[in-house]
């Protein structure tokens, strides 16, 4: 007759570091396991993500089942990750050229969710970037300049990435895989070539999942800006869209009117700003494009996009 397991050996506590095909695969102090989700999980609508913090049920030669999910931080839909840290955003000025607008989206989406943000130029080797550090340089978020073919500021960035769950997106071809693999060389993370007619990279990100880079740091490498959809994500009101620019959300309160939108009404503290060069130009015509963007939504599509994200968002926060 074989020795009894004890109970606390039974039920593990860890991280789930990949997902595939109704597979979790968690890596707990000493070891990763295989795992399949309990079936309740899908009647309370809690979908279990890569960076969920989880419990298994320890099922012996390297198989569990996900028992439980612990509280999250954040949750995104897509990609389908939660407790993120940072969402280290890569922007580049050589090919391809990051749309700002589009890196605004994202950095609008991450303070929604309360995840930091860490702003990172590529390929500093063939684009210094001058005129998008000059546009994000007064936004409070951590900006570096780097580049995965020389090593330049490699080092400071690893330093910054140290025992954090992070993310990396951005254009698709601006050189996310890469990096990580400068970073982390015994990944070998498939990379792809930008393709010089459109400007554009080929996708290699088949699937999200974390790496260990040991230290408790973990990274991530994401699909492009393309993927990263705002139709899977709760609705962002105009009421709250000035506070998720950081640069704007430092003047709160200093504008003449409590209810200022900061688009044409007098004394507005933050068009002041612009003008005096304090809040880029750029970052401002983005804050008016989502403005229009969300002001176009309806009371009714609202709540039912709302409704609609309940199921990445069912696990209690903290």
């Amino acid at each position: 007759m074989g020795t009894p397991v004890r109970s606390e050996q039974l039920n593990r506590e860890g991280t789930i570091i990949r997902a595939v095909s109704g597979f979790y695969y968690v890596r707990c102090e000493d070891a990763v396991l295989e795992c399949r989700a309990k079936g309740r999980f899908r009647k309370e609508g809690i979908t279990p993500l890569v960076g969920d913090r989880v419990l298994v049920e320890d099922g012996g030669n390297g198989t569990g089942t996900v028992s439980e999910v612990l509280p999250r931080k954040n949750a995104f839909s897509r990609p389908a990750v939660a407790n993120v840290d940072y969402l280290v955003m890569l922007l580049s000025a050589a090919l391809p050229v990051t749309d700002p607008f589009l890196a605004d989206r994202v950095t609008v989406r991450c303070e929604k969710n309360h995840c930091g943000v860490m702003l990172v130029i590529n390929k500093c080797d063939l684009e210094p970037g001058n005129d998008l550090y000059e546009i994000y340089m007064n936004t409070g978020y951590p900006l570096f300049r780097v580049s995965a073919a020389t090593g330049e500021g490699i080092e400071a960035l690893k330093a910054a990435l140290g025992g954090k769950i992070c993310c990396f997106t951005g254009n698709s071809g601006v050189g996310k895989s890469s990096l990580i693999n400068t970073i982390a060389p015994d990944f070998h993370i498939p990379t792809g070539a930008v393709s010089e007619k459109l400007g554009r990279g080929r996708h290699t990100t088949r699937h999200v999942e974390l790496f260990d880079l040991g230290g408790g740091t973990l990274l991530c490498d994401t699909p492009g800006f393309a993927s990263f959809g705002d139709e899977t994500e709760e609705p962002i009101t105009t009421e709250e869209l000035p506070l998720l620019f950081p640069e704007f959300n430092m003047l709160q309160g200093s504008c003449r009117f409590d209810d200022c939108t900061h688009r044409a009404e007098p004394g507005c503290a933050v068009r002041e700003a612009v003008e005096a060069g304090q809040i880029h130009r750029s970052r401002y015509s983005s804050y008016l494009r989502l403005y229009e963007e969300s002001a176009r939504i309806k009371p009714w599509e609202l709540e039912s996009k709302r409704s609609a994200h309940k199921g990445t968002k069912n696990v209690s926060h903290p």
